[in-house]
């Protein structure tokens, strides 16, 4: 089976790795442009164009794939699938119906629960307790195809998003070079989407960082886990701002108004929450410093009883 790979950051790349591992014959493999990253602002590849590279498969990196030309090119490579993988593009009518076998899509939920560009991270801000990942084959609407594997997990209480990441990422590729020997014998069942079931997972943005201690801890502690790495919480310590890294929950209540701080120790900082409920510090960074545990930030920053972090960010 001739198979086009499209993809872009790591997620993308252990599914290419996987494949090439399995001996399929990926003819070619799309992914996004170069990009300015770093302090140096320096070009640098994706992880697919890397990997792919090492591999000795060709790589395609086209600013739009809504042109004649390109179109044209992936007829004449003759892909029987194209399997796409957060490439970060949405594939025209035109390509989608290129392949024998179509194009299928790795997602990092279970549809059609969190569709869009960041699953993982979603799932774990609203501190869903499992998550998964799904094969779909692809239409022209986002993410809304019919699914034809799926497998789920559980989200760990304390797991961020990057930890979990990496877990969905090695299996959606191993659940995806599951999936291809059903396609090509033409075992494989589709299964259409519960459009009533239907949710969307946006994209990051820093608006989702401030901290609003009027929540409860639990609410808080899935906001911590789920923007880390990046955008990461924050919060205002009097007139400091710190990312807030990793915390955990107590299960202890206090009487104490939401932001004040109920004590510091060597454990870290535990704050009072909404619902009277406590929110435990334990890993931050200041602004301009670097990432510490909250034991380490209070040796060279004692807390007075007049301090409290803010309960709402303006």
């Amino acid at each position: 089976m001739r198979i086009l790979f499209m993809g872009t950051p790591v997620f993308a790349q252990a599914s290419l790795q996987a494949l090439v591992e399995q001996h399929y014959e990926v003819i070619g493999a799309y992914t996004q442009p170069d990009k300015k990253q770093n302090r140096g602002m320096k070009k640098l590849p994706s992880p697919v164009k890397e990997y792919a590279i090492t591999e000795g498969i060709p790589v395609f990196t086209p600013e739009t794939l809504r042109s004649d030309e390109e179109v044209q090119r992936i007829g004449e490579m003759e892909p029987d699938l194209i399997v796409v993988v957060a490439y970060g593009k949405l594939l025209p009518e035109a390509i989608l119906q290129i392949p024998k076998y179509g194009c299928i899509n790795v997602h990092a939920s279970l549809l059609p629960k969190y569709r869009g560009a960041a699953p993982i991270q979603w799932a774990v801000l609203n501190g869903e307790k499992e998550t998964g990942v799904t094969i779909m084959h692809m239409v022209k609407e986002l993410d809304a195809g019919d699914m034809i594997q799926w497998e789920k997990t559980e989200i760990g209480t304390d797991e961020t998003a990057e930890v979990l990441h990496d877990r969905l990422m090695q299996m959606g590729a191993q659940l995806l070079v599951r999936t291809i020997p059903l396609i090509a014998s033409g075992a494989a069942i589709r299964t259409p989407q519960d459009p009533a079931a239907f949710s969307y997972a946006p994209m990051l943005t820093r608006k989702l960082s401030p901290m609003d201690f009027q929540k409860s801890a639990a609410e808080l502690h899935n906001q911590v886990r789920g923007l880390y790495p990046w955008p990461s919480a924050t919060a205002m310590l009097g007139e400091k701002k710190l990312k807030i890294l990793q915390t955990r929950l107590t299960g202890e209540h206090t009487e104490q108004q939401p932001g004040r701080i109920v004590d510091s120790t060597k454990e870290g900082i535990r704050v009072a929450c909404g619902n009277g409920s406590v929110l435990l510090i334990t890993r931050l960074q200041a602004e301009g410093g670097k990432k510490m545990s909250a034991s380490e930030y209070l040796r060279g920053h004692a807390l007075s009883p007049s301090d409290y972090f803010l309960g709402k960010q303006a």
